[in-house]
């Protein structure tokens, strides 16, 4: 557990739209303390070779998440390789918020 108000690591979709999906050319960037270029992805669990890169395009669909020494292991995202999917925004939502929902074929 992180103490209160610790800082975390989080991983930042561009389109940020979830689900993400693999015809967007999604763009993941890691965010945390600690050096720069000190981040280790991780795809469908394993390490992911992509050492000392805090951003990279999607090429394969999977789930993804990435790790700094500082605020430790981001929360996961998944990239979907379907043909027809509903996206919301990628951001917290609240009860009462009117959000755009996206139908994309």
């Amino acid at each position: 557990l992180s103490p209160a108000g610790a800082q975390t690591t989080q991983l930042l979709v561009e389109p940020p739209w979830t689900p993400a999906v693999l015809w967007d050319q999604v763009t993941l960037t890691c965010r945390g303390s600690g050096t720069a270029g000190a981040t280790t992805w991780y795809k469908d669990g394993r390490r992911w070779g992509l050492e000392g890169h805090d951003h990279f395009t999607v090429t394969e669909s999977g789930t993804y998440s990435c790790d700094r020494p500082s605020t430790g292991l981001s929360p996961p995202v998944s990239i979907l390789n379907d043909w027809l999917v509903l996206q919301v925004p990628a951001r917290a939502l609240l009860e009462g918020d009117t959000v755009t929902l996206r139908c994309r074929v």
